[in-house]
């Protein structure tokens, strides 16, 4: 049975990988020459390749052995994006203000952790699904809260006022999979330079 095993892919290795965010848009092209286009996804997926990450023989075996762990395709895994893994811009601190989760109404504990990118009318609201423990920081109107970490949820100890900002800031990883059931490594070629492909792909958790 496929499973998702809470390891994080090797450092040393992700942080040489190259992808970042798909759509998936329809276009149909209609006789007076306009289009219609829609998207069938609500949320954008994530696809790397980690190959240029491997950069000696060390990574290649490091690699070797996470890959045999996961049993290629079979089991999904952390990966931690190297250029959209935190609530603020890269060269920020991240902090309790970084991303409004929502608002207080004197009941709700509960908020889902999410980022938000782009603003106004075309703002793409994405769902954390993997924040990295000790990472996250919680604000109530500005000031920092008390709360327990539920999966990707924050639980604050006590209902936020009604009206009142709840925010966060955090660090994240992206659920992924192998996205090959083999690896090609021919070590002449490796030894003279070649670059490895290693597709890695996110995947949904429950």
């Amino acid at each position: 049975m496929s499973a998702f095993h809470d390891v994080l892919f090797p450092l040393s290795v992700g942080l040489g990988a190259r992808g970042g965010p798909e759509r998936f848009t329809e276009i149909v092209e209609l006789a007076s020459g306009h289009e219609e286009r829609n998207s069938p996804w609500a949320h954008s997926r994530r696809r790397w390749d980690a190959g240029p990450g491997v950069r000696s023989a060390d990574d290649l075996a490091l690699l070797t052995a996470f890959f045999e762990a996961r049993r290629g395709r079979l089991h999904a895994f952390r990966f931690r994006d190297p250029a959209d893994h935190a609530s603020c811009l890269p060269s920020a601190q991240v902090s309790a203000s970084d991303q409004l989760l929502g608002l207080g109404d004197g009941e709700r504990t509960r908020f889902p952790l999410l980022k938000r990118y782009g603003e106004g009318q075309g703002v793409y609201l994405r769902p954390i699904a993997l924040p990295v423990a000790g990472s996250v920081l919680v604000a109530v109107d500005g000031a920092a809260a008390g709360f327990t970490l539920d999966g990707a949820e924050i639980v604050l100890g006590e209902p936020a006022p009604d009206g009142a900002s709840v925010s966060a800031g955090f660090r994240f990883d992206v659920p992924v999979r192998f996205d090959t059931d083999r690896l090609e490594i021919a070590l002449d070629a490796f030894r003279a330079g070649a670059v490895l492909s290693v597709p890695l792909v996110e995947v949904k958790l429950g």
